[in-house]
């Protein structure tokens, strides 16, 4: 396209234009003139002059943008957001005590009509059925379609052959694949079903190996190698305390290890709301990289100065905070079993991420694609978080993979006008599984079991548990777990939004990227020299879903399973008799690693079964998942998974109705949903339980890469084995 060309498709007005400007000019003037009417110090006299009020506030959104994004660079993003306010706030005043028309009284009037005028705008768009982000990317869409030249279209039909080649990966945190078979039979994911019936794309399983968890299969898709990541939280001998990877220091410390610079969104690419960046050159919401912020001239300033916006999003997420008191309560009510509690911070949490996160990473993800990023890696944690307090397959935690169908469909349009030509990836990093947790069957903690087991003579009550219905109560009472991810997505945003977090020396102020809040926030971090060095305990226990680890911090090396049994002579065999643990993994003096169960054990090296064998009901891969769990640097002295019943429920050890991490159930079973001329050769399988699949993160990191090869995206894609062999020291 010729220069001139573009300038006049640079100011093209489309039909979208004018039907977009009329409808925010209707919706404003129709929500001024009815919070007038409720407020009595207000008052209009001409029907005009609401208009023209309209025009007033929609006029100085528009000029107020540059200023904010200057204080956004300046002063963070909430000094902004509050300065947007308060402008607006100016406008409206100025608008309804000068303009011709108008009585009003104090200030304190204008707020009232200015939030009433908010709340009911956002009534309104729920009642038409505009309650998700639509609104918020229309002004993207009609600046995409000018500088594009082209009108309105089905997303399917733009221009495909005369646009260079990119790629957006979006990941659905949690959820398993016969979940979304679920979700997809139900009606809940229309999108997806669209290009499945299509045959535009394909849909297949990958195995989440042990640790299934977020921060493990993240790193691996994103940087290839998830050797130093044993599980969502462990101690480090190394450092001398637990290493928590929703921490952003921590998150940034293993990704130094981690990282050959070669990762997933290495050469241009962008990264959204991930645990980890993937060597991306523009990082957003990013944990590893919260220090580095949202930077100027970002789509969040657009989403939230805007009072209408800011209030819109309030009135939601106290719609969804609302929404989950009420659901935790029928759970209750009816008897669902088997249940956590899901109150304390869990309702906020959800508002949080639900609602204003899922926003945020809606518009920074069109953006990107408007702008022409090669590669877009996004993470979206709205199913997991629900079902991790809900249940996988309970009723509200399908219903969020709706609003995730919603929001790819979104982007779906953003992508049918953008500069490049986007094929559009759907995985998870794990799915999850339900059970009642390790306290609710045993009627104490995993720590406070460990304790028991390893004191040398039983207490007065020690040695008796608590069950049935007693124990459950208690299990739901204490459902709150420090070991919860449901706080990382939170302190994530709340680095990025701190007064110049954007900004070049963030890494010499003190506290960058710590836990801001939640149970971890109190814990020594890497940056805290001065903090004295406590004492270090005598065992340190944690629990990622259904796998547990237990460490002896004292003694400077790993213990063997003879030295465990010489020192505690209880807690072995305790362990692997306790009715909620199926499997107990212990190292020998000579390097080899066997499985306990109540009946019998398993060299994991040989496959030598004495009795019966206690990986018989974990599936095929259970062998080679907990042998290399068990090798990893940082892997704790003993490796437990909970029981796995006949239906695949487990017992997590952590307070979680819905979890992963370990084996059984659905947890290992991940979604990849792959454009249909993107190949997934044979040879790169491996049976599971008699389904081919890639097996690892990092076989999905691989064919990623190799997919990018195949677009044109990047130019070499490493061989197998490459990744993670140059790896440095945090």
């Amino acid at each position: 396209m010729s220069a001139p060309a573009r300038g006049r498709a640079a100011v093209r007005v489309t039909v979208a234009d004018v039907r977009g400007a009329v409808w925010s000019l209707v919706s404003t003037t129709v929500g001024l003139g009815l919070a007038i009417w409720f407020v009595p110090g207000v008052e209009v006299t001409n029907p005009w002059s609401l208009v023209l009020a309209a025009l007033a506030v929609g006029l100085g959104d528009v000029l107020l943008r540059p200023v904010l994004r200057r204080l956004a660079h300046r002063f963070g993003v909430v000094g902004a957001l509050v300065s947007g306010v308060v402008a607006q706030l100016a406008v409206a005043w100025a608008a309804l005590t000068y303009l011709p028309g108008f009585r009003s009284g104090s200030w304190v009037d204008v707020l009232a009509v200015l939030v009433l005028a908010a709340v009911l705008m956002a009534l309104g768009r729920w009642v038409v059925g505009a309650s998700d982000n639509e609104y918020v990317l229309g002004d993207l869409l009609r600046r995409a379609r000018r500088q594009a030249g082209v009108p309105r279209r089905d997303p399917g039909t733009a221009g495909a052959g005369e646009r260079p080649a990119g790629l957006l990966v979006v990941l659905l945190d949690g959820v398993a694949r016969p979940t979304l078979d679920y979700a997809l039979q139900a009606g809940l994911a229309p999108t997806l079903a669209r290009w499945l019936g299509s045959g535009s794309h394909h849909l297949t399983t990958w195995w989440a190996r042990v640790p299934a968890t977020t921060p493990a299969s993240t790193i691996g898709l994103l940087h290839g190698s998830t050797d130093h990541v044993p599980a969502f939280r462990w101690w480090s001998r190394a450092l001398g305390r637990l290493v928590v990877t929703n921490r952003p220091a921590d998150a940034a410390a293993v990704e130094a290890r981690t990282s050959d610079g070669a990762g997933l969104l290495a050469g241009g690419g962008v990264a959204v709301s991930t645990m980890f960046s993937g060597d991306a050159a523009t990082s957003l919401l990013v944990m590893s990289r919260a220090r580095e912020g949202l930077g100027p001239g970002q789509m969040f300033v657009h989403f939230f100065a805007s009072p209408f916006v800011l209030v819109r999003a309030v009135v939601v997420a106290l719609g969804e905070f609302f929404k989950e008191l009420y659901q935790g309560w029928q759970q209750a009510v009816r008897g669902v079993e088997p249940r956590v509690s899901r109150l304390g911070w869990y309702p906020v949490l959800r508002a949080v991420t639900n609602v204003v996160l899922r926003d945020l990473n809606t518009t920074l993800v069109a953006e990107q694609l408007v702008r022409g990023a090669p590669v877009v890696c996004v993470d979206l944690v709205d199913y997991d978080e629900i079902a991790h307090h809900a249940g996988p397959l309970r009723p509200e935690s399908l219903r969020a993979l709706e609003g995730l169908d919603r929001v790819v469909g979104l982007w779906e349009q953003v992508a049918a006008v953008a500069p490049r030509r986007y094929d559009v990836v759907v995985l998870s990093d794990h799915g999850q599984s339900l059970g009642a947790t390790f306290e609710q069957v045993e009627g104490r903690s995993f720590l406070d079991e460990v304790r028991r087991l390893m004191a040398p003579e039983p207490g007065p009550r020690a040695g008796v548990r608590r069950g049935g219905e007693a124990a459950r109560a208690e299990g739901r009472r204490r459902a709150t777990s420090p070991d919860s991810e449901s706080w990382g997505p939170a302190n994530t945003a709340l680095n990025a939004l701190r007064p110049g977090a954007s900004g070049e020396d963030d890494g010499a102020r003190p506290g960058h990227g710590r836990m801001m809040v939640g149970p971890d926030r109190s814990e020594r971090h890497p940056g805290a020299e001065d903090a004295a060095l406590p004492e270090l305990p005598e065992v340190a226990v944690v629990g990622s879903g259904n796998l547990g680890m237990v460490w002896f911090p004292r003694e400077p090396r790993r213990l063997t399973g003879d030295e465990v049994r010489e020192r505690w002579p209880r807690l072995l065999p305790g362990l692997v008799a306790n009715p909620a643990v199926g499997v107990v993994v212990e190292r020998g003096a000579g390097g080899e690693v066997r499985a306990h169960g109540r009946g019998g054990s398993r060299d994991l090296r040989t496959g030598e079964v004495v009795g019966e064998d206690p990986l018989a009901g974990h599936g095929s891969r259970a062998a080679a998942d907990l042998l290399r769990v068990a090798g990893l640097e940082d892997a704790g002295d003993l490796v437990l998974v909970s029981r796995v019943d006949d239906v695949g429920m487990v017992h997590a050890f952590e307070g979680l109705v819905g979890s992963h991490g370990g084996l059984g159930g659905a947890q290992n079973e991940a979604v990849l949903l792959r454009p249909a001329h993107l190949e997934l050769p044979d040879d790169e399988l491996e049976d599971v339980d008699g389904t081919p699949m890639l097996v690892g993160a990092e076989a999905v990191h691989r064919r990623l890469v190799a997919w990018l090869v195949d677009l044109g995206v990047r130019s070499v894609a490493p061989a197998a084995g490459d990744v993670g062999r140059r790896v440095g020291e945090p």
